[in-house]
Parts: C-alpha cells; structure tokens; sequence
C-alpha cells in the first residue's frame, strides 16, 4: 500500500463535501507529473487531503477506492481518474508553514514543488504528519 497526497481548494470540493458524498471521482488533473503519480494509485492507496488557497493544510485522511483509470470525460484518452473516499479527518490541520518549518520534510514534494496537485508521501512523512495532526497513522 503506498501513500499519497492530492490538493483541492475547498471552496470547490473540499473534505466536508467528500465525507456528505462518502465517494467522489477525483478528476481534472493536467499537469504531467501529477498524472503520472496520479495513474500509480491503486486501490486501498491511503491519500492525504489537502486543502489549497486560504487554508494551505493537510485536514484529512482518504483512501483510493478504486485504482487509477482513464477519465471518461476526457476524449484525448491521455488523462487518468480515480474513485476517492474519506476516511477521517485530523484532530488540527498541518499546516503547509508548520511542514515547511520540519527539516524532515526538506526533500518533500510538497515543500519542493508546491503547485503539484498529487504527489507520493513516504512512510516517514505520512507518520510525521499523522503525528503533526494528531490522528492514528494506519
């Protein structure tokens, strides 16, 4: 099971929205790099959910539940989507300046290429900033 982090503005979905839907098609990714991540999660996959904008937080915890396939709304057939579900919310965001502020997030995409939209989370970081947040790491 591999980790991973995608990014939203919650003015236009964010975590509450997920937990009312209790699924969502994760879709709209263009960037290169975020797709290619984006087609490596399978199924079972745990996500952080970060808010982007105002917030600039990691809030919660979802999981992939689906793996990645190709978006059925994009004619190109370049582009993949996945089937997304909450599974909780942290105790505290963690926020982006407090992960910035942890020298063991140095090398952490997040940090090193902030407008990424889905990106890789090492088993390290994702119980660093379980810990951060206060929320079971597993």
């Amino acid at each position: 099971m591999a980790q991973w982090l995608v990014k939203e503005e919650p003015e236009n979905y964010g975590f509450d929205q997920l937990e009312r839907d209790r699924k969502t098609v994760w879709s709209g990714v263009r960037n290169p790099l975020a797709q290619k991540h984006l087609r490596g999660i399978r199924k079972g996959d745990r996500i952080f959910y970060y808010h982007t904008g105002k917030e600039k937080a990691v809030v919660a915890i979802a999981q992939a539940l689906s793996d990645a396939y190709p978006d059925p709304s994009d004619a190109s057939g370049k582009l993949y989507a996945l089937d997304v579900g909450p599974v909780q919310r942290l105790s505290s965001p963690v926020t982006l300046a407090s992960i910035k502020a942890d020298a063991a997030f140095s090398s952490f995409p997040l940090v090193r290429m902030s407008r990424l939209s889905v990106m890789p989370v090492t088993d390290k970081e994702w119980k660093r900033i379980c810990d951060m947040g206060s929320s079971r790491s597993s």
